[in-house]
């Protein structure tokens, strides 16, 4: 290996094809390796037969299951905005010619004790169970303020600068009670705690707008797509396009070892012997373990059922938020479903997750409230995985390290690392003004 790369990408995760595949399409020379001899890193899918290996040693999945390769299961489940900056990526890097995308048929909150369709509008407002008919009404009258608050035209700000003004003043303004105010931050504009409350209220309402526009996009049940055959689709997605533009990739390169000069800069990766020179490095944590700290724990528990979750009107695939207040916890609880209306299990089955940040050493009964809304479980499997972030400096070493990924099992937050470690690497900013009609989603 005597070549000299622009850029060595190390694992096959999400955020790692992403880059790779962006960097590629920005004409850099890219050489994109992984130690396993699969494709998605953390965020891999399994089939039966991998599932049962990682998480039963070498019992054989149970017959009545059905065939082993009708199952994808995200590790790391995350749905897409329809109209969010993933699918601008997706668009702005053409991968989307190597993906269909199918809608997700709901999107509801767990408020005291049951399960609501999430209201995005204020229609949706009005006929809400969520909230007593005089809420429903300030409800309304804030959600219209949402609607038709548009930065570029100050007649719609009703005389407030919202990059000052914060969340608690501008709900404050409209009189709404708690209950409201959790699910407009956590279901809604998928805030991860309650610190929105006191930064400025752009933000929130900007994440407010999303939601809608994702949801008339398509007008199905959820403002949220998701692949078919499961998230695994993307990394390979992004390997045919980087592959397009003339990058390489590695699988089953053991030890990648980074190298470095005297004063601490990358100046390449050695595997099997050889060293491929480089000028910089991308990677996910556990490559340079010496170079990120641990800052959390997520715990999940993967369900498999012959049933659609109850009371989410028998969606296929569905995503319940659980606001930290309701369950009297610091962090959020998401619950995640697909089945094989997504091509992710054979017919009659439905994969259901139960993630959070654990705040306990018990992350079993810590996920209990989440796999109580399930119903009848098949079979069920626990895991937890620590959350590491960088802590080195970039300008000095040249090392490009992601974020482990968080609970959420949406892509908002997975999409701001990516985006923000592109602008470290590159200076600038990834173009997302995009014609947001290249990415459509199969109908029924």
């Amino acid at each position: 290996m005597d070549e000299e790369y622009d850029v060595i990408v190390l694992g096959t995760g999400l955020k790692e094809c992403i880059l790779s595949g962006l960097l590629s399409v920005d004409g850099l020379k890219v050489l994109h390796m992984d130690r396993n001899d699969y494709y998605g890193g953390e965020s891999s899918s399994l089939n039966l037969i991998q599932l049962w290996k990682r998480f039963r040693g070498d019992d054989k999945p149970p017959a009545h299951l059905g065939s082993s390769r009708d199952y994808n299961v995200d590790m790391i489940p995350k749905f897409m905005m329809a109209n969010g900056t993933l699918v601008r990526v997706l668009i702005h890097t053409d991968v989307t010619k190597y993906l269909s995308f199918k809608a997700v048929d709901g999107s509801y909150v767990y408020n005291k004790g049951k399960i609501h369709k999430v209201p995005a509008t204020d229609m949706e407002a009005l006929k809400s169970p969520l909230m007593g008919l005089f809420e429903k009404r300030r409800a309304r009258k804030f959600f219209i303020f949402v609607q038709d608050y548009d930065e570029s035209n100050p007649k719609t700000h009703e005389g407030m600068d919202l990059t000052r003004v914060t969340t608690k003043e501008l709900i404050a303004k409209y009189g709404l009670d708690d209950n409201t105010i959790d699910f407009i931050g956590h279901a809604l504009a998928l805030h991860r705690d309650d610190r929105y409350l006191d930064l400025p209220a752009l933000d929130t309402v900007k994440r407010m707008k999303l939601y809608a526009e994702s949801l008339a996009r398509f007008q199905g049940g959820s403002p949220y797509i998701y692949p078919l055959y499961g998230l695994g689709e993307l990394p390979q997605a992004f390997a045919r396009l980087s592959a397009v533009y003339g990058g390489t990739y590695m699988l089953n390169k053991p030890e990648c070892k980074v190298e470095f000069d005297d004063e601490g800069k990358v100046i390449g990766v050695t595997s099997e012997g050889e060293t491929a020179r480089c000028k910089k490095v991308v990677c996910d944590p556990s490559y340079l373990p010496n170079k990120v700290r641990k800052v959390g724990k997520v715990a999940r528990a993967i369900a498999i059922m012959s049933h659609t979750i109850p009371n989410t009107n028998d969606s296929h695939s569905v995503q319940i938020i659980i606001p930290q207040k309701q369950l009297g916890r610091r962090s959020d609880m998401y619950v995640f479903c697909c089945s094989y209306s997504h091509n992710v299990a054979p017919r009659g089955k439905f994969i259901a997750f139960v993630t959070t940040e654990a705040e306990t050493d018990h992350p079993e009964s810590e996920l209990k409230p989440g796999i109580d809304l399930l119903g009848a479980i098949d079979e069920i499997f626990f895991d937890t995985y620590d959350r590491y972030e960088p802590v080195n400096e970039p300008s000095l070493d040249n090392c490009f390290i992601s974020m482990s990924y968080d609970a959420t099992t949406h892509f908002e937050s997975t999409v701001v690392d990516v985006l923000n470690m592109y602008t470290m690497i590159t200076g600038k900013a990834v173009d997302l003004s995009v014609d947001l009609s290249a990415a459509s989603a199969a109908e029924e």
